[in-house]
């Protein structure tokens, strides 16, 4: 939920609720992720998917601003979906999504384009990125548990060393590397030694031939570089491919019997 970067993708009231009702009911799905960093967009679409019966997973994302700010936005969310939890609505609080990347601070770099580079790169030091990150997950947790009572999780980048003893769901952001079904599995059982119900709060890939090879990176096949983005190469479009991929990783979510799993993302 994003003020979006072209008029196609910006948000609207009318366009938020017909993704809603295409979600609910063309697509039959029984939960949503609301993540954004705008006050009213979160609200206005958790409230709508309330309405619809749909199980809302609320996540407040703002990056590359101070803590506080981070931490203030989390309280003032959190605090609307217990409201909302208290009216009978089925509400999941996640504190945020991959801090590594979004919160200045953890690790090297002005923003989560230069941090992805650093680790890409190697350059940042583990140990005080695992300290870093250990404190400011402490310090969301805390937020998030003083101003809502239902279940609380994070979304963490695959290789996150979080303390999930703070939280009542294990939350994780998967991209396969387009592994093989048995692989797939073999990583997320992994995460059951937490002892608590495991949820894949983003999967997926993009639409293009090639792209499950790429895994969480397939964004970067646009050069933001220029002015407007272009896509890099000769790519070939392909639904289908992105299609056959989200097919063949939901079937592994489900024959392990997932707490939840959020494609990322509807547009």
């Amino acid at each position: 939920v994003t003020d979006g970067e072209t008029p196609s993708t910006e948000w609207s009231p009318g366009r938020m609720r017909r993704d809603l009702r295409a979600i609910a009911h063309d697509l039959h799905a029984d939960s949503v992720k609301v993540t954004g960093d705008g006050v009213e967009r979160l609200t206005a679409t958790a409230a709508e998917a309330a309405e619809l019966g749909l199980n809302v997973w609320l996540e407040p994302a703002l990056g590359d601003v101070p803590e506080r700010e981070i931490l203030d936005l989390l309280a003032e969310r959190g605090r609307f979906a217990e409201r909302l939890r208290r009216r009978g609505a089925g509400v999941h609080l996640s504190v945020g999504c991959e801090f590594v990347l979004y919160v200045p601070g953890i690790v090297p770099g002005a923003n989560a384009q230069e941090r992805i580079e650093h680790l890409l790169k190697g350059d940042f030091d583990p140990v005080l990125m695992a300290r870093r990150l250990h404190r400011f997950t402490a310090k969301a947790a805390s937020v998030g548990r003083s101003v809502f009572h239902g279940r609380l999780t994070y979304a963490a980048a695959q290789d996150e060393d979080v303390d999930w003893g703070l939280f009542d769901l294990v939350g994780v952001d998967y991209y396969g590397w387009f592994r093989d079904r048995n692989a797939y599995v073999r990583d997320l059982a992994a995460l059951r030694r937490f002892g608590k119900p495991v949820a894949v709060m983003e999967f997926g890939c993009c639409t293009f031939e090639g792209a499950p090879e790429k895994g969480g990176m397939g964004w970067d096949v646009v050069d933001r570089g220029k002015e407007p983005p272009e896509i890099k190469g000769g790519l070939v479009r392909s639904e289908r491919t992105q299609a056959a991929y989200l097919t063949d990783v939901l079937s592994a979510f489900e024959s392990m019997g997932l707490y939840s799993a959020m494609a990322y993302t509807f547009v």
